[in-house]
């Protein structure tokens, strides 16, 4: 390695150590290995722009491969912009058939290039990546190809039709993200497994409660909570006169929210109970809502962590006596609009809750709920 190439890397390196307050990247040394100048002041950019943490991580994580795969393949970094027959290059090695490889070794990605990817990590797999994956990596290219003020060929129709093809020669179901809504049913189950007044049953029982009365949170929105965020609004009047205690929640820019929006929901009643209860027992008055707990029952000072979040539902699941394998983080999310159908509440006003920018994917669950039970399933 020459002298210029070391130093160029130790620039780097410091860039992303810069870039890590903000984004925690656990392969800062490999990165500046692989990522050249220009990605990683593209990515400095990003965090001085705002954007969304789960986007920057996203993003980064489909660079950093891009960049991997194509050193493998063709020895060079990532040309910007990419011609059209490494774009269908790279849906081949991606989108194989196994049964076609098991009559043709050579088909799909060349055994040097994946072995490549799998001793850097890149790559664990054995089967085709799936669709969405693929699809998701070339849009992270086409984006990053027109921040860069130039012009791809991600619309052609050639990529196009090859990946159309590749997709019906090897059909693979649609799953949703959680293969079972967390509906109203399911959310009292897991909540019956949180009844003692202990911090860790406490601080379930507010995170399942909060995560979904407030329109199905992401699990990084319930794991990056704070305090701050937290405004305490007036009573409201139930049915029978009684007061129930509302708070509302300032989301701030979310995924699916513009740059300046400050996305606000509302908790009503058990739920804010059972915040305040959580609140008040980890002795929480500022920062971090929900943290770690460790083995003898203290409160860590960090955030818990966003994967945790989706231990915990399947953690509750399996001691509700459910299958842990067919319940997720999402499943609150999915889970309160299936449950808002459930009990005719308009979709429109679901999505006030949700945030759902989409009406279309919103609808999905009502549209599924309904179907379900109407009479065009009831016909004999």
């Amino acid at each position: 390695m020459t002298g210029s190439s070391s130093r160029s890397i130790e620039k780097r390196t410091e860039t992303l150590d810069t870039i890590a307050a903000v984004l925690p990247l656990e392969r800062r040394d490999e990165l500046a290995e692989l990522l050249t100048d220009q990605d990683v002041e593209t990515l400095r950019h990003l965090v001085k722009e705002g954007m969304g943490e789960n986007t920057l991580r996203a993003l980064t994580s489909d660079l950093a491969y891009l960049q991997a795969w194509s050193l493998a393949t063709t020895k060079n970094s990532l040309p910007w912009p990419a011609p059209e027959a490494l774009l269908l290059k790279f849906v081949a090695h991606h989108l194989w058939q196994p049964r076609q490889r098991d009559a043709d070794p050579d088909h799909g990605m060349p055994a040097g290039v994946e072995e490549s990817l799998r001793d850097q990590g890149f790559l664990r797999t054995t089967r085709p990546h799936a669709p969405d994956t693929v699809r998701r990596r070339l849009a992270t290219w086409s984006t990053l190809t027109k921040w860069r003020g130039l012009a791809g060929s991600f619309s052609s129709p050639a990529l196009k039709s090859a990946i159309r093809l590749a997709l019906r020669a090897t059909p693979r179901p649609r799953k949703r993200k959680s293969a079972k809504a967390v509906t109203g049913d399911v959310l009292a189950k897991l909540l019956a497994t949180c009844a003692s007044e202990n911090l860790r049953d406490l601080r379930d029982r507010a995170i399942l409660m909060v995560g979904f009365a407030s329109g199905g949170r992401r699990r990084s929105e319930i794991a990056g909570l704070r305090r701050e965020q937290l405004t305490i609004e007036a009573p409201v009047t139930a049915e029978g006169g009684s007061s129930l205690p509302s708070l509302s929640i300032h989301l701030g820019r979310t995924k699916t929210s513009g740059a300046q929006d400050d996305e606000v929901v509302y908790l009503t009643g058990r739920p804010v109970d059972a915040l305040n209860a959580w609140l008040v027992a980890a002795r929480i008055e500022n920062g971090t809502v929900f943290r770690a707990i460790d083995r003898w029952g203290n409160v860590s000072k960090r955030a818990i962590d966003p994967k945790a979040i989706n231990d915990i539902v399947k953690q509750r699941a399996a001691m509700a006596g459910l299958e842990a394998s067919e319940f997720s983080a999402h499943g609150l999310r999915s889970g309160y609009l299936t449950e808002a159908a459930n009990r005719g509440i308009p979709l429109p006003e679901a999505m006030e809750q949700s945030r759902h920018r989409s009406v279309q994917q919103a609808s999905s669950y009502y549209n599924n709920a309904t179907r379900r039970t109407g009479r065009a399933a009831r016909m004999l």
